[in-house]
């Protein structure tokens, strides 16, 4: 298991979920490996009665964990809604581990998701030996997560064309999924639910039906609050990702996370920090995720091809790709971002320095 790059989080976490089980003496639903307090617990982390300490999944609202956790203990689905890089699929992952100990019941919704990807399919070789059969058939994470009781985890919903994201309704409202063929239904079982995510910044979003909606419970996960927020998320993903890949370098300096962060904040909002100079904003998101993006980008280069700490040079180059996603008009904002916010800045002459040198 050790050299695998990215592994489940119920496995990554294993010490962590066994540990919340078994201090966990609270009300759980049926089929719940725990509690939905001590699923929250595992997402925001705490101290444990026994003093465990478990490491904080999400950094942001505690209320915003807790409707989620008891919209799974419901009959309604939940939607993470959100502007791309809020941690929607990460969240969902870590729900689905600490409720059923699985995250692997996963549709990777895109534009060209089927419906037999949601439904079922068949296995075409025994489907023209035999005719159709349960052997014949071959099961959706959503058929699976139905007959255990589980967690179905459904990425970038929006993605999925309408007339295949409205076989959902039927599981959702009916909790069965009737499989004409073979003139029998799949029921789920206590436990059974789903979580989908979706951004609204997608070019190729597909608006949802309004009888999908409302199966849904939607939480939007909003970018992080504060300066010290996004500084704490991106601080604590890269060293996990310095640590999973063991890239050569040191922890990167707080000054260099804060600069990146700082930029990523100032542009998003059109303003400086200090509220006194107006700016343009890129056509990107400029995500908490493409800050621990750049930063990582960063490390690599400092670890293999610099002396192991990481300097504004290692950062020019995932900062500029990171802004610039249009050749034209973010090239424009960039420039002129330069040139009246960061070359005014005595502390950051060299990174205005690295920036204009790679232009």
């Amino acid at each position: 298991m050790n050299n695998i790059l990215r592994r489940q989080a119920e496995d990554q976490f294993a010490e962590e979920l066994a540990e919340l089980r078994k201090a966990d003496d609270l009300a759980r639903p049926e089929n719940w490996a725990m509690s939905p307090q001590a699923v929250v617990t595992y997402l925001m982390g705490g101290t444990l009665a026994n003093g465990f300490t478990v490491s904080a999944k999400y950094i942001g609202n505690r209320r915003l964990m807790e409707i989620a956790a008891a919209t799974l203990a419901t009959d309604r689905a939940l939607l993470l809604y959100g502007v791309p890089g809020t941690a929607k699929s990460w969240v969902s992952e870590h729900l689905a581990a600490a409720i059923t100990g699985d995250s692997t019941l996963l549709i990777q919704g895109t534009a060209g998701t089927s419906e037999e990807a949601i439904r079922y399919g068949w296995n075409y070789a025994r489907l023209l030996a035999q005719g159709p059969s349960e052997e014949a058939l071959v099961a959706s994470p959503l058929i699976r997560a139905m007959e255990a009781g589980k967690l179905a985890r459904i990425e970038e919903l929006t993605r999925i064309p309408a007339d295949v994201q409205d076989s959902l309704i039927t599981i959702l409202s009916e909790k069965a999924l009737p499989v004409p063929e073979l003139n029998t239904q799949v029921q789920a079982r206590r436990g059974f639910n789903v979580i989908a995510t979706a951004n609204n910044r997608d070019k190729g979003v597909n608006e949802l039906s309004s009888a999908l909606k409302r199966r849904f419970n939607t939480v939007i996960l909003p970018l992080p609050d504060s300066m010290d927020q996004e500084i704490a998320i991106v601080e604590k993903r890269v060293n996990e990702h310095r640590t999973v890949l063991a890239l050569p370098a040191e922890a990167p300096a707080a000054e260099e996370i804060r600069r990146v962060v700082t930029i990523f904040r100032e542009l998003r909002a059109g303003r400086t920090e200090d509220g006194k100079n107006k700016l343009k904003s890129p056509s990107g998101t400029l995500s908490t995720a493409e800050a621990i993006s750049v930063m990582g980008s960063g490390l690599a280069l400092a670890g293999h091809f610099g002396d192991g700490c990481l300097r504004p040079a290692d950062l020019a180059a995932g900062l500029i790709g990171a802004v610039v996603k249009d050749p034209v008009q973010d090239r424009i904002v960039w420039n002129e971002y330069l040139e009246t916010v960061v070359k005014e800045r005595d502390d950051w002459a060299d990174l205005y320095r690295v920036c204009r040198e790679l232009d």
